[in-house]
């Protein structure tokens, strides 16, 4: 084992990858890359999906090094894989490790969820993990936090100036977090909201597909404002009744995050609405897409967890109908359109 400390990112997508450059402005990184072709990829051509490797950066496929050599890890795995990629890790963390994941997803109890259309059914919160919840179900660590906000991967990369929250119940986590990725071009908040921030991240998917549906409309700003502000409406009362603070919503995370992926061609969930609209097939969307887009499967499991709830939420339920049921798009925001909404801001009652 090296004397040398590093920081470890877990997930060599192209978040993953904007994240280890900007840690390795300031630190050393183990990069922990899953597949063995892609390792030997990135190793020959220092490089990962286009983004040239820092110097600094130094690709493995060893998980125990990882583990040895890296107190704070990053883990930016999409939630589909999260779990078994946590679990890989797991027999090799300690207590006095600390995590901060970058996913904006949950993990899903139910059996089948991914292969099975649940129109009908029903969720509960204990459906449902956060991803810090996941980690600190699987593990023995007990330093946990979620870093969440306005950041495409391609404007990282770009080396464009953002920012960020690093939400967690440990300052120390905030703080050692913050040392980690700020610089002269990457801003970073922090807030104790943990669950909220990680709400947050994950509900702002929807309202990037439905906007990117309605730019492939060619509907106009005036509706795409709209749809993003009855949008936040629907996440802060879906997202509070699940255990979120509002603040959370109109932070970074949640209203910050919006204005970016409801806006950019940039953002996989923006795109899958976008093609969605032109006339798409949700499938061939999923299997010609480079990565995976979180919001797909949050549309699911939000529409089930609001029937349960009994929470008001006609955008959600509309997107689904489009995503899932073959309803056109045109007819979706038609629906929208003649839906009886009544007070403008309802959320602060």
């Amino acid at each position: 084992m090296s004397d040398k400390k590093y920081i470890g990112v877990i997930g060599a997508g192209s978040f993953g990858t904007a994240i280890a450059n900007l840690i390795a402005e300031n630190h050393d990184v183990l990069f922990y890359v899953r597949r063995a072709d892609r390792l030997n990829a990135i190793l020959e051509q220092g490089e990962s999906l286009g983004q040239k490797l820092h110097e600094r950066i130094t690709p493995t496929g060893d998980v125990k090094r990882m583990t040895e050599e890296c107190n704070l890890l990053f883990p930016t795995v999409p939630s589909r894989y999260t779990l078994d990629e946590i679990r890989k890790f797991a027999p090799y963390l300690r207590p006095d490790h600390i995590l901060i994941h970058g996913t904006k997803g949950f993990n899903v109890l139910i059996e089948d969820f991914y292969d099975v259309d649940f129109y009908d059914f029903q969720a509960t919160r204990e459906d449902i993990q956060t991803i810090s919840e996941l980690i600190q179900h699987e593990t023995s660590v007990v330093r946990i936090g979620c870093v969440s906000g306005p950041n495409l991967a391609v404007e990282l990369a770009n080396h464009q100036p953002a920012g960020s929250v690093i939400a967690s119940h440990f300052e120390e986590v905030i703080l050692m977090g913050r040392d980690a990725l700020r610089s002269h071009r990457f801003q970073v908040y922090g807030t104790n909201d943990l669950i909220g921030v990680e709400f947050a991240g994950a509900l702002k998917n929807i309202i990037a597909i439905a906007s990117g549906a309605v730019y492939g409309l060619k509907g106009g700003e005036n509706v795409k404002a709209l749809l993003i502000t009855k949008g936040l409406s629907e996440l802060i009362r879906l997202g509070t009744v699940l255990g979120g603070d509002v603040t959370s919503f109109l932070g970074l995370a949640g209203i910050g995050d919006i204005i970016a992926t409801a806006s950019s061609t940039h953002s996989r969930n923006f795109t899958v609405g976008y093609r969605l609209a032109k006339g798409e097939k949700l499938n061939d969307i999923i299997e010609t897409s480079e990565e995976v887009a979180e919001g797909i499967n949050t549309v699911k499991i939000c529409k089930a967890l609001a029937d349960n709830y009994k929470v008001r939420v006609p955008i959600i339920q509309a997107l689904h109908q489009a995503l899932f049921n073959g309803l056109p798009v045109n007819d979706a925001l038609n629906f929208l359109m003649k839906y009886p909404f009544d007070r403008d801001v309802d959320f602060l009652d």
